[in-house]
C-alpha cells in the first residue's frame, strides 16, 4: 500500500492505514489548532534561516513565506479545513502549503522534526499568554491601589481565625491582596526567562546533519536563548510545570481573594457592596444576590491544580526524548492559561466598582474588643510587664463579656478596677483612630503609611 493511503508524513514504512478510531484518538488538530499563528511564525523564521544556510533559494524562502502568509489568512477568515487525518497543527498546515505552491512546501520541513516544532510553537504561544496575563495582573493592581488610597482611612475589623482581631484600614486590607499580586507578577517574570529558549534546531532528538544557523531563528523569533542538548530541547516541559505551579499559586491568591468577598457581601457581614453586573440572582428566591464571579474563580482554581498535578505525572515516567505522552501537555497547559488569564480579566473589570459600607464596617471594629492590645501596649508603657498586661486585660474583657461592654464604653472606673496604672488618657488608646493611626511604621495600617504603600506601589507599576 503506498504511503498515500498512509500518512503522507510518515507513511512510508507502514503497509496499511491507521484504523479510523486510533486516527481519531492519537489526532490533536483539535486543540493544537490554536497554535497556528506561533506554528506559521516559527516556519517563517525557519525558511528564512535556511535559505541563509544555502538549503533554500531565495525564490523557494519567498514562496513558502508567502504561502504561509496566506494561509494565516484563511485560518484566520476561518475559511481552512482542518483535517484530523492530518493528526495535528504542523501537518495540515503543511499540507496547505504543499496544495498552494507546489513541491516546495515539502522543503520546509527540511533540518527539523514535529518534535522540536511542537516545542517552539508551546513556548511561543505561552510568551505571548505570560505577558497577557503580567498585564492583567497590573491592571488588577492598580484597581487595588485605587481602592486603597480612597479608603486609606476606612476602618474595619482585622481578622484572625476570622474572629476580630484589631482594626485595620480598609486600603491596608486592599494592600495585602497588591502584595500578593506582586509576588505573581514577579514569578511569571522569572518563568517567563524559561519558557523563552529555543528549542528549535534540536530536530527528532540528535539535531541535523544539514547547515541549520540556529542564532538566526533565535533572533527572528526573539527567543533568549538557544536550547543546550538537543535530547533535552524536545522533551523538556519544565516550562509547562512551571508555569502551571505560578498559575496555581496566583489561583490560590484570587481563590482567597474570592472568599474574602463572598464573606462580606453576605448579610452577616454586609462588608461590600459588588455591582449588579458580576452578580446573579436566583430562579426560585426574588431577594437573592449571588456573587457568582468570586464564587466562580474560587471554584476555577481546582482547575489549574489539577493542570499541574496532571503534567507532572505526565512526565514523572518519560524516558528520554520525546514521547507521545507529551501531546498530553497541551490541553491542561492551555485551560490553565485560559483560566489564570479570564479570572485576572473579571477581577481586574470588579475590583475597581466595589463599594465599601463604611459605617457597617467601623461598627464591625468597634464589636469584639478589637482595641484589647492596644490597652495592653498602654500599660507596657506605664512600666508593666507584658504578661502581666495581657493578663490584667484578659480580665477586662472577661468583664466586658458579662456586662455587654465594650472595652471604649466602659467608664475609667471601670478600667481602673483592674489596674491602677490606668488613667483618663486611655480613650485615646482605646478608639478606632487611635489604634489603626498608632501602626504608623512601614508595612502598617495607619492612613498616611497605606497612602506611602500606594506610592510606592504606583512607582513599582510605572517600572514594569
Amino acid at each position: 500500500m503506498s504511503a498515500e493511503k498512509t500518512n503522507q508524513s510518515w507513511g512510508g514504512r507502514f503497509s496499511e492505514p491507521v484504523d479510523a478510531f486510533v486516527a481519531r484518538f492519537t489526532a490533536s488538530v483539535d486543540f493544537d489548532k490554536r497554535l497556528y499563528r506561533h506554528d506559521i511564525m516559527g516556519s517563517i523564521a525557519h525558511a528564512t534561516m535556511l535559505e541563509q544556510a544555502g538549503v533554500l533559494s531565495a525564490a523557494e524562502r519567498d514562496a513558502i513565506i508567502d504561502g504561509l502568509t496566506q494561509i494565516q489568512g484563511e485560518i484566520e477568515a476561518g475559511q481552512f479545513d482542518w483535517r484530523v487525518d492530518l493528526e495535528d497543527v504542523h501537518m495540515n498546515i503543511e499540507a496547505r502549503l504543499t496544495d498552494r505552491i507546489g513541491i516546495t512546501g515539502k522543503k520546509l520541513h527540511t533540518g527539523r522534526s514535529r518534535n522540536d516544532q511542537v516545542a517552539t510553537d508551546i513556548r511561543l504561544w505561552l510568551r505571548d499568554e505570560i505577558d497577557t496575563i503580567l498585564g492583567e495582573i497590573t491592571r488588577l493592581q492598580q484597581g487595588l491601589l485605587g481602592q486603597a488610597e480612597r479608603h486609606a482611612d476606612v476602618i474595619m475589623p482585622g481578622f484572625t481565625h476570622l474572629q476580630t482581631a484589631q482594626p485595620v484600614s480598609f486600603g491596608h486590607h486592599l494592600l495585602a491582596w497588591f502584595e500578593m499580586l506582586s509576588r505573581d507578577h514577579e514569578r511569571l517574570v522569572d518563568c517567563r526567562k524559561r519558557v523563552n529558549r529555543m528549542p528549535l534546531g534540536s530536530a527528532a532528538l540528535a539535531g541535523t546533519t544539514y547547515p541549520i544557523q540556529r542564532e538566526i531563528t533565535c533572533r527572528l523569533l526573539g527567543f533568549e536563548a538557544i536550547g543546550g542538548n538537543s535530547l533535552d530541547g524536545v522533551s523538556d516541559r519544565d516550562f509547562a510545570i512551571e508555569f502551571c505551579a505560578a498559575a496555581s499559586l496566583a489561583m490560590m491568591h484570587l481563590s482567597r481573594f474570592s472568599e474574602e468577598l463572598v464573606l462580606w457581601t453576605s448579610a452577616q457581614f454586609n462588608f461590600i457592596e459588588l455591582p449588579d453586573r458580576f452578580c446573579t440572582g436566583s430562579s426560585i428566591m426574588p431577594q437573592k444576590k449571588n456573587p457568582d464571579v468570586p464564587e466562580l474563580v474560587r471554584g476555577k482554581s481546582g482547575r489549574v491544580f489539577g493542570a499541574l498535578t496532571g503534567l507532572l505525572t505526565l512526565m514523572k515516567g518519560q524516558p528520554l526524548a520525546y514521547n507521545k505522552d507529551n501531546q498530553e501537555d497541551k490541553e491542561p497547559l492551555f485551560d490553565a492559561a485560559d483560566t489564570l488569564r479570564d479570572s485576572l480579566r473579571a477581577f481586574a473589570d470588579m475590583v475597581p466598582a466595589i463599594k465599601p459600607r463604611v459605617e457597617v464596617m467601623r461598627e464591625a471594629a468597634r464589636r469584639g474588643f478589637s482595641t484589647a492590645t492596644d490597652l495592653a501596649d498602654y500599660l507596657v508603657r506605664k512600666g508593666l510587664p507584658f504578661r502581666d498586661c495581657h493578663e490584667i486585660v484578659g480580665h477586662a474583657v472577661k468583664y466586658g463579656v458579662q456586662s455587654g461592654k465594650d472595652l471604649a464604653e466602659m467608664s475609667l472606673d471601670e478600667l481602673r478596677q483592674f489596674s491602677d496604672q490606668i488613667t483618663d488618657d486611655v480613650f485615646a488608646v482605646l478608639t478606632l483612630e487611635g489604634s489603626v493611626n498608632a501602626r504608623d511604621h512601614i508595612g502598617g495600617t495607619a492612613p498616611n503609611q497605606v497612602r506611602a504603600a500606594v506610592a510606592r506601589g504606583k512607582e513599582l507599576l510605572a517600572a514594569r
